[in-house]
């Protein structure tokens, strides 16, 4: 097979094609322009295939007889196409023949014979030299033997190799079908999946819907609608539905379930079966061990390298005993080989070739030919596999076709069920949207609340805006005026001012039902969405990774399905900014009403999404990615959990190390108090007695006020609590800081520690200016023991007021009488003392101030601090409500997403196989309306024809395999209708001229019959009439014949057409015997004819042998001596003549030739 193509380069190749049925391959010379159907006419012709029964695969490829080579990238080295036989594909096929292997017979050459092959050495007088030509014979006897012998070795073993590549090529056949059977199985079994995939979801969901009717009857009946919604007949939620007509719904409901799972159930088992027998035929590998047939004939190499050794050997010997038959013909033996050392060297070779070389070829042969009676076994057992390999093949794809037929019906009755559960599934969601209709309610009216809010707080704005622009305006007019005057700055506008801005709002949702968030939980529980429980039994059936990857999935869908409404939400009405006190509200005002309009709008959406949730299952690989995700935030939720416990440890060590340092200060003040009090018992007690009264008892005064007001204030606490009196020791110590400036300079600053400081970590300014103010009268200081005796008795005093006893100190004490006064001090040091305790006076007015303020600073703080601390409990549950919400709202969005392609997806595959069915319908129709249209035959065919014709101009590529399919056996089957037309009008018009024609042939035979009957009757009589005629023409046995004598003496008989009929001896000498003389003539019956013909004599060797032994030649090359007769009657070598055989005739009279 060849084509042609001009115009372009056309890569020509070979086309390597396998019948599978068999495994005999054809290489066919083609072009990647050659079409399919070509190369499939070729096959035919050369296999007797069937066009129609050829089905011709590459790989996993069907080739389209319409298509050329290139489409499927060939023809290709790397790429075979195997053709499969239809017909051998059904289960009423027969068998496979046996396999049948035709080795011609070679016949053995006969036995040398001296007679038939004369040689000039028979006759010598030498023994040795007459055994050499029968050396010679036999030896190229025995060469000619094993020639024979290996040739039908070879052919034998090629037959082998044949048949062991033929099984390779079925092998691979299988091979290809069992991959295009598994890949059909596949496909049809990822259908199945996603089928019950999709079924079991809705059998679940149409299962809970009818299990917990009862369930929701009595749940939306115990739920009272709001009062502002109920009526006479309507007081709780199950009066919005009609009961009645809900059973009845659910009685059918419950029925067509029941008869849809039976049939899934029946489709199931049928499925499985079919799966069962597509699984075991391509698992099985029961191949033949083709690898060890290889093997074999592999190691049976070594008999026909065997059989090549002794052939070069027989012919090495025929050669070694021509030349010495040669040299004795031409005497040129040497002096030292004599022929008797000849012939005796000649004898051992002639036992090895007949005891040795000979046998070892027949074992050779009969090895071969066992390792061939092996292949034919393996072929027969492969042929008998592949064929009942290929019928399996061929009845799973049925089976798996008709379960692909199933599938279409299955959907649509699926969908059925859908619409027959919608009412059902519409009166499960009645709980969820009453809920999503509260929550909704609510999240308006925070919104509401917010939207007149940022109304307010706009108008604020522009007011501030308002006055900063007057300001700005009157500065300039306040700046120019002086130079412009007031009329021109007037005429040129510059005294106008802006107007108020007045915000106005119409009001809205007035009809909203006065609820608040606590109120939906009220009138509509979470148990309404059925999320609770529906958790509670997943919870009960799965683990809990499990059931947290579910909520994730749950809170993922939910936020992607809401992140639109988040955008829309109290975010927008923000703008995105920090809350802000607005319209005479708090801060933490508005973020609650931005809360609790999230929280609605969170609630009202899972309400919206939990029907279609509900139901819903996940995929092993989702759960993965979603338990990884949950993963990997936990993991970085306890990592900042870790860093936010690492920050506050620190934090409370520096402050542990702060509050060490403070009573280490406290400590160290406590007893440096304890060594001034010391000192002080050492003074004067007369000086003790002058100064006591006044000093004492402001002490008293100063230290009751001090811890009054010390009570009050926070202190950061320690591990250990300090005692009353350390405190009272620092406070003094913090309050006569100006004594201890007095008397060591410097020492003051040591008696106010920098890192004492208040619960706010700042220090009192005012505390610490008393404190740190120098005193600068370190000139006037005068005696140290009567200061000493000072601060003893503020100590003492002090001390003994440590119990929280406030002990009455008159303020009109006056020192002693003056006569005393003058003994013991002077007048200076009156003075002293009386300006320093009007200074510790005013030190202790200003502390008492600085401690009242502080004290209501503190408690200021203290509520701040309350309030913060409730705020701060609050964001956080607010934070981890919005961030649960979030999740539900991100799975219930992504969940939603995820349905809505699903269903996208489901709505084109029902439509196009909808549009599909339609299609097919119509053409359905159209066919039918051709099958019954009138007009006969011809009409039939001819409309048939114009229907294949119009489905072909129709035809386009999103057209699915069935249409297409569909559209080709109609073509097929309009052309095979139009040729049986045509044939039929053909052999309609061929009978008539038939019987036109036997007609006259009848008349015609009648009168041949009466020609024959006269010609019969004339023959018989003339037949009877020249029964005793000599012959003269062909001549026959029991005719008689007439024989004249040549001048060569032999008798020819007189014919007329025929020649070389002579008269055999035999017959001469039984006329001629008894004669003196031969006769002229010989006339009798001739009972034998014999047919010779002229043969050549071979050549004498009396001028030497020149035919020279080639053991490359073939056996016609050495033929021997054949006994050929000699030629009596002169013909030419080759021509034919015919020895006869007569009887005498009665009464015959024979005449002799006269003598001469």
């Amino acid at each position: 097979m060849s084509s042609s193509v001009t115009g372009s380069i056309v890569h020509q190749g070979q086309l390597l094609v396998h019948i599978a049925e068999n495994g005999h391959s054809f290489e066919l010379d083609c072009n990647e322009n050659t079409l399919v159907e070509s190369v499939m006419r070729s096959i035919q012709s050369v296999t007797g295939i069937n066009f129609g029964d050829q089905l011709v695969l590459c790989l996993d490829m069907k080739l389209e007889s319409q298509r050329p080579l290139s489409a499927y990238k060939l023809p290709s080295d790397e790429r075979e196409v195997f053709i499969f036989n239809k017909a051998r594909l059904q289960n009423n096929s027969p068998v496979p023949p046996p396999e049948q292997v035709d080795i011609p017979s070679h016949l053995e050459p006969p036995p040398p014979a001296s007679s038939h092959d004369p040689h000039p050495l028979d006759d010598a007088s030498d023994p040795a030299l007459k055994a050499l030509p029968s050396y010679e014979r036999q030896f190229r006897y025995h060469y000619h033997r094993g020639h024979v012998i290996y040739t039908g070795t070879m052919m034998k073993y090629e037959h082998c190799e044949r048949l062991l590549r033929e099984q390779m090529v079925q092998e691979r056949a299988v091979e290809v079908a069992r991959g295009n059977l598994d890949q059909y199985y596949r496909m049809i079994n990822q259908n199945y999946g996603d089928f019950m995939k999709r079924y079991m979801q809705q059998c679940r969901m149409h299962s809970d819907l009818l299990v917990n009717f009862g369930k929701d009857i009595e749940k939306l009946r115990s739920i009272k609608l709001h009062p502002a919604l109920q009526t006479a007949n309507r007081k709780c939620l199950l009066d919005l539905v009609k009961e009645e007509n809900l059973r009845k719904s659910v009685e059918n409901c419950t029925s067509s379930h029941k008869q849809f799972e039976n049939k899934v159930s029946q489709f199931k088992q049928t499925f499985g079966e079919v799966k069962r027998r597509a699984e075991e035929l391509l698992s099985s590998r029961d191949f033949l061990p083709i690898k060890n047939l290889e093997q074999a004939i592999k190691e049976h190499q070594r008999y026909i390298n065997e059989q090549k050794s002794i052939m070069q050997s027989l012919s090495k010997d025929v050669n070694t005993v021509k030349k010495l038959v040669d040299d004795c013909l031409s005497s040129q033996l040497s002096s030292s080989l004599r022929p008797h050392d000849a012939v005796s060297a000649l004898g051992p070779m002639y036992d090895v070739h007949d005891k040795n070389h000979l046998p070892k070829m027949q074992a050779c042969d009969r090895a071969i030919s066992k390792l061939l009676e092996f292949c034919k076994e393996n072929k027969n057992e492969m042929n008998l596999f592949v064929h009942n390999y290929m019928q399996n093949i061929t009845y799973v794809s049925y089976l798996i076709k008709d379960q692909k037929l199933q599938f279409p019906v299955f959907k649509e009755a699926m969908a059925r069920q859908d619409g027959l559960f919608m009412d059902l599934k519409l009166f499960h969601g009645i709980g969820p949207a009453y809920r999503a209709c509260l929550a909704e309610i609510v999240r308006r009216k925070a919104s509401m609340k917010l939207y007149m809010g940022m109304a307010g707080q706009m108008a604020e704005r522009l007011a501030i805006k308002r006055e900063a622009e007057l300001r700005r305006r009157e500065e300039f007019l306040r700046l120019h005026s002086s130079c412009i005057p007031k009329e021109v700055l007037a005429s040129m506008g510059l005294f106008d001012t802006p107007n108020q801005c007045d915000v106005n709002i119409a009001p809205f949702d007035g009809g909203l039902l006065n609820i608040d968030i606590s109120d939906v939980e009220r009138y509509a529980p979470e148990y309404l969405t059925g999320v609770t429980s529906k958790l509670d039994k997943q919870g009960s059936s799965k683990s809990s990774s499990a059931l947290s990857s579910d909520s994730s999935h749950l809170a993922e869908a939910v936020d992607i399905t809401g992140d639109s409404i988040e955008r829309d939400d109290s975010e927008d009405l923000l703008d995105g900014s920090e809350l802000l006190e607005i319209a005479g509200t708090c801060k933490m005002e508005v973020e609650n009403a931005k809360l609790k309009a999230e929280l609605a709008g969170r609630i009202a959406l899972i309400c919206s999404l939990c029907p279609e949730l509900e139901y819903e299952s996940l995929d092993d690989e989702r759960v993965n990615n979603i338990l990884r995700n949950a993963a990997e935030k936990t993991q970085e939720a306890l990592h900042l959990k870790d860093e936010y416990i690492k920050h506050v440890q620190s934090m409370l060590k520096m402050k542990q190390m702060l509050c060490v340092s403070y009573e280490k200060r406290i400590q160290e003040l406590e007893q440096k108090l304890s060594d001034q009090y010391v000192q002080g018992q050492k003074m004067s007690s007369v000086n003790d007695a002058a100064d006591l009264p006044l000093v004492a008892g402001k002490t008293d005064n100063y230290k009751s006020e001090s811890i009054s007001g010390e009570a009050n204030m926070p202190c950061i606490s320690t591990s250990e609590p300090m005692d009353e009196v350390s405190c009272i020791s620092s406070s003094l110590d913090a309050k006569l800081g100006l004594f201890m400036f007095t008397e060591h300079t410097g020492k003051a600053l040591d008696g106010v520690d920098e890192n004492m400081l208040d619960s706010s970590g700042v220090q009192n300014p005012q505390l610490d200016s008393s404190m740190m103010e120098p005193h600068r009268e370190e000139a006037q200081s005068g005696d140290k023991d009567k200061k000493g005796k000072i601060i003893v008795q503020l100590g003492m005093s002090l001390t003994n007021s440590s119990t929280g006893e406030n002990m009455p100190v008159s303020h009109d004490l006056v020192p002693c009488d003056s006569a005393v006064c003058q003994d013991l001090e002077s007048k200076v040091n009156d003075e002293k003392v009386l300006e320093l305790q009007s200074a510790l006076a005013d030190k202790s007015n200003q502390l008492n101030e600085t401690e009242t303020k502080l004290k209501t600073v503190m408690e200021k703080v203290a509520v701040l601090r309350r309030e913060l601390e409730a705020s701060q409990k609050l964001l956080d549950e607010s934070q981890m409500n919005c961030a649960h919400l979030e999740n539900c709202l991100h799975e219930a969005r992504e969940e939603a997403q995820t349905q809505k392609s699903s269903a996208d997806r489901r709505a084109s595959e029902y439509s196009l196989l909808r549009a599909s069915v339609i299609k097919t319908r119509s053409f359905f129709e159209r066919l039918k309306t051709c099958v019954y249209s009138p007009g006969g035959v011809a009409g039939f065919a001819d409309s048939l024809r114009n229907l294949a014709q119009s489905l072909a101009n129709s035809a386009n590529d999103r057209d699915d395999d069935d249409i297409a399919e569909f559209r080709k056996c109609i073509r097929v089957l309009a052309d095979r209708v139009g040729f049986l037309s045509k044939h039929r009008e053909e052999l309609h018009e061929k009978n008539t001229r038939t019987e036109a024609a036997n007609e006259q042939l009848r008349k015609e035979l009648e009168e041949k019959i009466d020609q024959v009957k006269t010609y019969y009757n004339k023959h018989q009589l003339e037949k009877q009439a020249n029964k005793e005629k000599i012959c003269f023409g062909c001549l026959e046995v029991h005719e008689i014949a007439a024989f004249v004598l040549t001048s060569a003496g032999h008798y020819e008989a007189i014919t007329r057409n025929c020649s070389n009929y002579y008269l055999s001896d035999e017959s001469v000498a039984l006329f001629a015997d008894h004669l003196p003389t031969r006769p002229n003539y010989i006339v009798g019956q001739i009972v034998h004819i014999e047919r010779q013909i002229v043969k050549t004599l071979p050549p004498r060797p009396e001028h030497g042998r020149a035919d020279k032994f080639t053991p490359d030649k073939g056996a016609d090359w050495l033929t021997l001596n054949s006994g050929s007769t000699p030629n009596p009657y002169g013909l030419p070598v080759g021509c034919e003549y015919f020895l006869v055989t007569v009887a005498m005739l009665p009464d015959t009279p024979i005449h002799s030739s006269s003598p001469s």
